[in-house]
């Protein structure tokens, strides 16, 4: 599937969740006080059951709409059918379908958790909310003549739901969370960067959504939560993936939109892995309720903090602040 497709409808559900929690300004902010604090009630709060539930299926029906509208429109849908796009943008599409179910699912068991739901229930409901919520959207993709069912984006739709699902059930809490990154790629004048242009956009708002070359996805675990004699609460340690020189999905080789045949194929596409500290905000001290639910909200993005990137260029990098483009890549390894 194209690339300008999948990061967007990510958004979407993403939106979903933000739509979900502010239902009413007064539950929003008393949920997410409720979150932090990690004082549930005993027993189901039918209202607050119903809000959570209402709010969900409402956000969602209103939201598959807007994505049939905008992604399917008008095309007659035809015989239903797989395409396999496992080997596309070296994988790297395929860690937001990791990262947007495991994001729905701990949003989804925490309110449930406020509804008063318990743990066991709470996480099994969120982890298949979590997950069905993008793997029903293989449906139509698999009836249009434009794109097709992606088995690959349902295994991992289902990794991250039953990644946060896991935490739950084995520890109540999640000591290893998805978090996300970017920063902007400067692409050259030229072809690769009005091909950067078609594939990713122009703004903060596309690049950030679509950029495959700028986006990294982390697994951040929280130290305290292993053992607690290490401090501060808040130290974790993330892994990161993300990957460069992406300007095709199989291959640099592409038709402009005036029909001029483009082969890059001298750049190399690459993989990166990184190695950084990070830190789990929700275990910072801060009194204040609005202050508890911004650093709950904020916990979803990656902490500017330094990193050592190895990529499958052979390269290691130090990087003194992998935060948005305030990054200066330093070549440990360079080649004579």
């Amino acid at each position: 599937m194209p690339a300008t497709s999948k990061p967007l409808r990510i958004f979407l559900f993403l939106l979903l969740l933000c739509m979900q929690l502010s239902v009413s300004a007064i539950s929003y902010i008393d949920s997410l006080h409720t979150i932090v604090a990690q004082k549930y009630p005993d027993s189901i709060n039918k209202k607050r059951l119903a809000l959570v539930c209402g709010g969900s299926l409402g956000a969602y029906t209103g939201i598959m709409t807007g994505v049939g509208f905008v992604w399917y429109g008008r095309q007659q849908l035809g015989k239903f059918r797989w395409f396999d796009d496992s080997r596309e943008w070296l994988q790297q599409d395929k860690t937001g379908h990791f990262y947007a179910p495991y994001f729905i699912t701990t949003l989804s068991y925490e309110m449930l958790r406020w509804s008063g739901m318990k743990s066991t229930p709470a996480a099994l409901t969120a982890g298949a909310f979590g997950f069905l919520s993008l793997s029903m959207m293989e449906i139509p993709d698999g009836l249009s003549p434009k794109y097709g069912a992606s088995w690959s984006d349902i295994v991992f739709n289902f990794s991250g739901a039953a990644f946060a699902t896991g935490q739950y059930l084995l520890w109540k809490e999640q000591r290893i969370t998805s978090k996300y990154s970017f920063h902007i790629v400067d692409y050259p004048k030229g072809e690769l960067r009005d091909r950067a242009e078609a594939l990713y956009g122009k703004s903060f708002i596309e690049r950030a959504l679509k950029d495959y070359n700028g986006t990294v996805i982390w697994l951040s675990a929280n130290l305290y939560s292993f053992n607690h004699k290490i401090r501060p609460k808040w130290l974790n340690v993330s892994l990161g993936y993300g990957a460069g020189n992406l300007y095709g999905g199989f291959q640099n080789v592409w038709v402009d939109a005036k029909g001029n045949a483009h082969d890059r194929s001298d750049l190399k596409r690459y993989r990166s892995f990184y190695l950084s500290v990070d830190a789990d905000l929700t275990k910072i001290p801060v009194k204040s309720k609005a202050g508890k639910a911004i650093l709950g909200v904020l916990n979803v993005f990656k902490v500017p903090m330094p990193a050592i990137e190895f990529n499958t260029l052979g390269q290691v990098v130090f990087h003194p602040m992998f935060a948005l483009n305030f990054d200066y890549p330093i070549v440990l390894n360079k080649r004579r």
